[in-house]
């Protein structure tokens, strides 16, 4: 239970929490009118003043004569007592300064300025058939933002001109400029009804309709093959939220992912839900930022950071595809949005549903011990059947060099093209190819600013560093031994295939879906949109394709290296193999025809490999918890990754040495640290990157451990430490 917000009279010491990077809460004085828990307020901080949040009690511990008062108490709801245990849990957890986790709950613009009004435009009269290029974009952009009212300057923006053709067609009547309050509530969605569920749905959505109404936390797996129909059925949970009149929180591994569930909650429910992610404008982050908090939006559909959003009343957070990696922020504070969605659910009393077809072994884990329901909806949605699975043996396959794609699968692809059919051809890749190599010394072509391979992007007549983003035109003479003609890019990438297909098959319509070939999400949702018309016959894809697209006329899935993902030192390569697999070979034959998965690989005999086609899922959980169960790794143990990083390489490593052997306080809980070692990638621009592993009993408070271990040495002011708990990628 959360204690009452307090409220405070002029005077009395509070304390403030800020954004700043300080690490503590500081003493203020309460302002004119007094404040109370909870307050955004606005206060001086040297010669500047900054965003803070009314935290509680102030400690009181110096001269009150020179403690400052609080500037101001801006006009925003305070933030509930609930989100600010979340922020103060989350950050113990991940050992976060609390301010850096304050910043992640702020992330509006202009919370210091009270209601008020702005010009938008609008789309207001017949557009004229004959239109400049650049006044067609403007159009264009403005339908892109699907009626909303934009700015001025993010109409110019998105359209790439200058005002004076904005204000031109203002002059037409094309457009109205007008005034209009900065932040509107969002049209209520209607649950009135029941969505069309069938067969197993029935009973799954029965129990999580149940599990909302009975109010308080819960957590629950719904686990359903891909194309079983869990939107469906998690929307009847989304249903019964609104009805009570609280708010429910979706969360989606990929923005991408947004437009075709933006559609189906609208069918559903009459209108549009709020969105929040990386492609929203800043205007409407404010007025989702405040709608939220003000009880004004029922739903909201977003990225991972919308778990930080200030709810009014939170009854339901779904994470869709909770297996999914980019669900871990990897950058600035080191966090598991699902997991925090737990955490968020637990402190909020609301019921949590993680979705997926292929659970992660963390999330099956906590099933099986207990701590999670389990649903399952075991068929396909309608008359649509899971794919056939088969492999192709390519230790057969006599392929020329420049070869990729083996001659069965070949045939598969032409027999569907002859059918008015489509087929996916994946890649586990982005990019042309993984590495360009001179054929004459052998010499790699590397990053200048880090230790990762470069790789040719032929679209963009560049090498592109993956990792640091870091580019340079691909030379005509080796950089080593200087010898001309020679570079070539080795081994498949979107690109190359690309390639490949068209020359195969040069009838087919070709569409390559590859999160580097587009700008924006806006134009990625338009490509997937044109493809799940029937706008391509191939279509090549990365991860992205994974990522629970419909495509209604797909029958074959062709993965031309599926063991692609078996290779390298990560503890979940066999598991994100599987679920990867699944999930592609999942896109295969969603609607009435049936789908067939080919596999190209040089293993046919792995484990997974062998998991993926037997489809005897269960039976991969338990031998991969088997292995995790013996190694004492997540979820049977615990790990974190420190992550030091300079640009003095012996710096680094002598630092990270003297902090291995000052290894006490892990000793004395158990724990074990390996290392120091380089990184798998040991340079990110231009800064020397050093790891140390740390593993313990499931058991072990490993936080406050790390916490005294690493406060024994202070780094150098350009060095970094960076700690991950449960570390996902290790590079």
């Amino acid at each position: 239970m959360h204690v009452a917000d307090r409220v405070y009279s002029e005077g009395q010491i509070v304390g403030v929490l800020t954004t700043e990077p300080l690490g503590r809460v500081l003493d203020y004085k309460a302002p004119e009118g007094g404040c109370g828990d909870g307050d955004f307020v606005e206060v001086p901080l040297g010669p500047r003043r900054v965003l803070g949040v009314v935290w509680g009690v102030g400690e009181g511990k110096f001269d009150p004569a020179r403690v400052r008062p609080i500037a101001r108490v801006l006009e925003a709801r305070p933030m509930r007592g609930e989100l600010r245990a979340f922020l103060a849990r989350a950050a113990d957890y991940t050992l976060t300064p609390l301010p850096a986790m304050l910043r992640l709950a702020t992330r509006a613009p202009g919370l210091g300025e009270g209601p008020a009004t702005r010009r938008v435009l609008r789309l207001a009269g017949p557009v004229p058939n004959s239109l400049t290029d650049a006044r067609h974009r403007v159009i264009e952009a403005l339908r892109d933002y699907g009626g909303a009212a934009v700015t001025m300057a993010e109409l110019t923006e998105a359209a790439g001109c200058g005002a004076s053709v904005v204000k031109g067609l203002v002059k037409l009547g094309v457009l109205a400029e007008e005034d209009a309050p900065k932040d509107t509530p969002y049209p209520p969605l209607k649950p009135a009804g029941a969505g069309h569920l069938v067969g197993d749905q029935v009973a799954a959505g029965d129990a999580l309709v149940a599990a909302v109404a009975q109010g308080g936390y819960s957590c629950t797996l719904l686990k359903g093959v891909t194309g079983s129909g869990k939107t469906e059925v998690y929307l009847e949970a989304v249903a019964e939220c609104l009805r009570a009149g609280r708010q429910a929180l979706v969360l989606l591994p990929e923005i991408a992912l947004t437009a075709d569930f933006l559609t189906r909650v609208e069918g559903r429910f009459g209108a549009r839900p709020a969105e929040w992610h990386s492609g929203v404008t800043m205007t409407e982050r404010r007025r989702l930022w405040r709608m939220v908090s003000e009880g004004g939006a029922g739903l909201v559909v977003g990225a991972r950071s919308a778990l930080f959003l200030p709810f009014q009343d939170l009854g339901l957070i779904v994470v869709d595809e909770e297996h999914d990696t980019s669900y871990k922020q990897e950058e600035g504070v080191l966090y598991n949005a699902r997991d925090m969605a737990v955490l968020r659910g637990a402190i909020s009393g609301c019921a949590v549903v993680l979705a997926s077809a292929t659970p992660s072994l963390e999330t099956w884990a906590n099933v099986e011990a207990g701590k999670y329901a389990r649903l399952d909806l075991g068929a396909r949605y309608g008359v649509a059947e899971m794919p056939a699975m088969h492999t192709i043996d390519m230790r057969g396959e006599n392929l020329p060099a420049d070869r990729w794609i083996s001659a069965k699968l070949a045939a598969e692809v032409t027999a569907r093209t002859e059918k008015g059919e489509q087929s996916l051809l994946f890649l586990n890749r982005r990019g042309f190819a993984p590495v360009t190599l001179c054929r004459a010394c052998g010499n790699q072509i590397g990053c200048d600013h880090c230790d990762a391979r470069m790789v040719e992007h032929r679209f963009l007549k560049r090498l592109v560093c993956h990792q640091c983003g870091a580019t340079k035109p691909v030379p005509l003479a080796c950089p080593t031994c200087k010898v001309e003609g020679r570079m070539a890019a080795v081994g498949p990438g979107v690109e190359r295939l690309a390639e490949e297909v068209a020359a195969r098959f040069p009838e087919a319509r070709l569409a390559v879906l590859s999160s580097d070939l587009f700008g924006s999400a806006r134009a990625l949702k338009e490509q997937i949109g044109v493809i799940a018309a029937g706008g391509a016959d191939i279509i090549i894809g990365t991860q992205i394709v994974a990522k629970g697209h419909n495509f209604p006329l797909l029958t074959l899935v062709g993965v031309i290296d599926a063991d692609l993902g078996l290779q390298g030192s990560d503890l979940r390569a066999a598991e994100r193999t599987f679920q990867l697999m699944r999930q592609v070979a999942g896109r295969a034959g969603r609607a009435e025809k049936k789908g067939e998965a080919w596999l190209q690989t040089h293993q046919p005999d792995h484990p997974v490999i062998r998991a993926i086609l037997g489809g005897d899922e269960e039976a991969f959980w338990r031998a991969e918890a088997a292995e995790r169960r013996m190694a004492g790794v997540p979820p049977y143990g615990r790990m974190a990754g420190i992550i030091l990083s300079g640009p003095d390489v012996a710096q680094v490593f002598d630092f990270a040495g003297e902090l291995a052997r000052r290894d006490g306080p892990l000793r004395r809980v158990g724990a074990q640290v390996f290392g120091p070692a380089p990184a798998p990638v040991a340079r990110v621009r231009g800064r020397h990157r050093v790891r140390l592993l740390v593993k313990a009993d499931k058991s072990v408070p490993l936080q406050a451990a790390l916490a005294e271990w690493v406060a024994q040495l202070k780094p150098p002011t350009n060095m970094r430490v960076a700690i991950d708990i449960d570390p996902q990628s290790f590079m």
